[in-house]
């Protein structure tokens, strides 16, 4: 019965839904494909059209959605399993929720429930992935990659992902101590490592790791320090060049001065000079160095 019914209509003409097609609601222009089924366009779909309407794929930009329809339409097999989540970062401590499809031989795809899908940490900072598909990401010192994995059927497929770093100082046994995490893990390897606190001069240079790191200085070289100079103004007796190294376009620099070191607080800063720079050294020049004696200092900041 169901032979005769198909057979019926491919035998129908192929001008029987030739014309145009409107209502107070849609218009649709007249149809292109023949009785054999061809595609079929007009400003709003576009339709691959096949005999009779055994089979088919209709399929629409915006949103993205395809549609096999017909009884043929229905029959596929599925080739493997693919893994998305939007986005594909997440940030540290965060979640994300994950999603699969089965991939078909006809290049669709077919939505999976997610709580279907055996899921699993295959590599990376993923603390764990529930039944329902939501990944938990772990504390990183740095952008770092993850892979999520899940399985379905007999389909096993991992999705790429990657963890934010969104706190600079969160990380293991370096959190909390004012310097960036990625800094310590640099100069001093994974946590713990005691030589890496902030009060420490582990190279015995006379500068902690908190200045170091304030001046983009290499905590584990006694030949990395700061340098700060006086040069006499040519012509200029009354002017001092005050020349440091080495300075960085990421930091602030505040050249202050003061006629003793005894007095209070940090002095004054020089202005009226323009800094001058040559590679990582700045020239600052006092207009006004005069006196018996006076004394410098370079304020340092870091966003």
């Amino acid at each position: 019965m169901n032979f005769r019914l198909l057979f019926l209509a491919a035998l129908l003409p192929a001008t029987a839904h030739a014309g145009p097609r409107t209502s107070a609601a849609y218009s649709i222009l007249t149809d292109t494909a023949d009785a054999g089924g061809k595609r079929a366009t007009s400003a709003s779909y576009t339709n691959d059209g096949s005999l009779g309407g055994v089979a088919g794929l209709s399929t629409v930009a915006a949103p993205a959605e395809t549609a096999k329809h017909g009884y043929i339409g229905q029959l596929y097999d599925v080739t493997g399993l693919v893994l998305n989540s939007t986005p594909t970062t997440v940030n540290e401590g965060g979640t994300l929720p994950l999603s699969a499809a089965q991939l078909l031989d006809d290049a669709t795809t077919l939505a999976v429930p997610a709580a279907s899908v055996a899921w699993s940490v295959a590599a990376g900072p993923l603390t764990g992935i529930n039944a329902s598909g939501v990944a938990t990401a772990g504390l990183v010192y740095q952008n770092t990659a993850a892979t999520a994995q899940g399985n379905y059927s007999t389909y096993t497929s991992t999705l790429a992902l990657t963890v934010l770093n969104v706190n600079l100082d969160n990380f293991g046994a370096y959190a909390g101590d004012t310097l960036d995490d990625a800094w310590q893990v640099q100069y001093f390897g994974q946590p713990p490592n005691a030589n890496a606190g902030p009060t420490v001069d582990s190279d015995n240079d006379g500068h902690t790791n908190a200045f170091e790191y304030t001046a983009g200085l290499i905590p584990t070289d006694a030949d990395s320090v700061f340098r700060l100079r006086l040069e006499k103004v040519p012509g200029q007796p009354g002017q001092k060049h005050v020349i440091f190294s080495p300075r960085f376009p990421d930091r602030t620099y505040t050249v202050r001065a003061k006629a003793s070191l005894l007095s209070v607080g940090t002095g004054t800063p020089i202005t009226g000079s323009a800094p001058s720079d040559a590679g990582t050294e700045r020239t600052i020049t006092d207009l006004s160095a005069t006196g018996a004696a006076k004394f410098y200092q370079v304020e340092i900041a870091k966003p």
